[in-house]
């Protein structure tokens, strides 16, 4: 009888270490501490928010690490960062401009406003500009229907829009991420 040595299969301190390395030190003491809960699947969405947060977006490489270090099969981590709005699976561009589409944004003009962007910058809602400097969406309302047609630009209103507006409001964005 011969006998067959058996190599060692267990690669979850390889898999571990890998994960680590996708987050940051601060992400992984979340999750860890997360992993101690009696339900650690219940802290899932508090945790791919603090990874968006910091890299702006989730990742296949950040998924699967949440997943591992969790403990939550990775379909799971995928179906709740597909099923909700907020999350991001794409980078988004350097300056994320929102169209309001809200009634009275949409009855004053914002749809010409909406041409002129995605002509301008060459995409459509929910892309990114090849540079990745600016990305485009929809958005219902603003809060600012008496500034209509509303676009915002990160976290800046511009009111009283026009589509001949359009190629100044970018150009002014251009050349803040020169400098």
């Amino acid at each position: 009888m011969t006998t067959v040595a058996i190599k060692d299969t267990d690669n979850r301190d390889a898999v571990r270490r890998k994960s680590i390395e996708a987050l940051t030190p601060e992400i992984v003491a979340y999750i860890d501490e997360c992993a101690r809960d009696e339900h650690p699947h219940s802290r899932l969405i508090g945790a791919l928010h603090k990874v968006q947060a910091h890299f702006g977006y989730l990742g296949a490489e950040q998924l699967d690490a949440v997943a591992q270090l969790l403990q939550v099969p990775a379909a799971k981590v995928t179906g709740v960062a597909t099923f909700y709005h907020f999350f991001r699976l794409e980078p988004r561009g350097k300056f994320v401009i929102s169209v309001c589409l809200g009634t009275a944004c949409y009855v004053k003009g914002a749809e010409r406003v909406a041409e002129r962007l995605q002509e301008e910058l060459g995409i459509q809602y929910g892309e990114t500009t090849s540079d990745g400097m600016f990305s485009l969406e929809g958005t219902r309302c603003l809060g600012a229907c008496g500034l209509a047609p509303v676009v915002m630009v990160e976290d800046q209103i511009f009111g009283d829009m026009t589509a001949d507006q359009v190629p100044a409001l970018l150009e002014k964005y251009m050349k803040m991420s020169e400098t």
